[in-house]
């Protein structure tokens, strides 16, 4: 895709819907056919379901720190969260664990934030009936703006932190929202950027360097992190930072962040005394 900049993206959008000049340009882009590229889209859809529709709560990870957790989500809980949000912890945790299990996730956009569109996606589709089509059109309008972040910051948390990897998904996921609530493409720029704003500094420091701890519970903060976005721009709140300079202020603060948060398992909650204990346990 040739989006280098939301604005761009939001031009190219004016008088039709996000989600169609997000896939026009991957029709030019890739020399592929309307047909083949809504094909691709919607198997990813069907593959993003498969973890949490096929979840197996006794399968646990190769490391032993991942596994069963999101079938506790399940049912009414203590009271605090109404149930359409304890579907969205669960669908994180579901997906984070498949990952963390060797199962087959969607990247989206990296293996280590695979749990935040589908946390969101998934139970909105089942409480309101929303149709297959609807969330394909979703997961383009997220591409679209996850193409501008990968171009103008990161999307690796070893380049850029956690910010990169959840944070990045849970602005994809916003903009996401905001498209299937049929709100307007700057509705989904400014969910994006609130998104992105609100998760600026967030480290990676997986503990025995594996996707696990504090990975997964990520996955779930960057979900209702985007629920709340998306709610907030849906309602007329606004990101006072255009999206652009949110994603160039990320790039910043990326570049900013010591090696040991970016990754590598020397700083954070990898270098606490119980993360140390456990990465010399493997």
């Amino acid at each position: 895709m040739a989006f280098s900049s939301v604005e761009q993206l939001l031009t190219a959008a004016a008088g039709r819907p996000l989600w169609e000049a997000v896939l026009e340009e991957d029709l030019r882009d890739r020399g592929v056919t309307r047909a083949r590229s809504w094909a691709k889209m919607e198997r990813l859809w069907l593959a993003m379901k498969a973890p949490v529709e096929e979840y197996d709560p006794a399968r646990r990870s190769p490391g032993g720190l991942a596994g069963g957790e999101g079938a506790l989500l399940e049912g009414p809980g203590p009271g605090l969260c109404p149930s359409f949000l304890r579907e969205v912890i669960a669908a994180a945790l579901k997906t984070g664990e498949c990952n963390a299990c060797m199962g087959r996730i969607v990247a989206a956009p990296t293996a280590g934030a695979s749990g935040v569109l589908p946390a969101l996606l998934i139970p909105l589709q089942r409480r309101d009936g929303y149709r297959d089509e609807t969330m394909v059109q979703a997961l383009y309008a997220a591409a679209g703006f996850g193409q501008v972040i990968a171009g103008r910051a990161s999307i690796s948390g070893a380049q850029g932190g956690c910010q990169a990897e959840v944070g990045s998904a849970s602005g994809m996921a916003a903009a996401a929202l905001v498209q299937v609530m049929g709100g307007t493409a700057e509705q989904m720029a400014h969910a994006c950027a609130m998104a992105l704003s609100n998760t600026l500094g967030l480290v990676c420091d997986p503990v025995a360097g594996l996707v696990e701890v504090p990975c997964i519970k990520r996955n779930v903060m960057g979900a209702v992190n985007a629920l709340s976005c998306a709610e907030m721009a849906l309602s007329g709140a606004v990101s006072a930072i255009p999206c652009d300079e949110v994603i160039d202020a990320m790039r910043s603060v990326g570049e900013a962040l010591p090696a040991a948060l970016r990754e590598t398992g020397g700083g954070g909650l990898a270098a606490t005394p119980t993360g140390r204990r456990i990465a010399g346990s493997m």
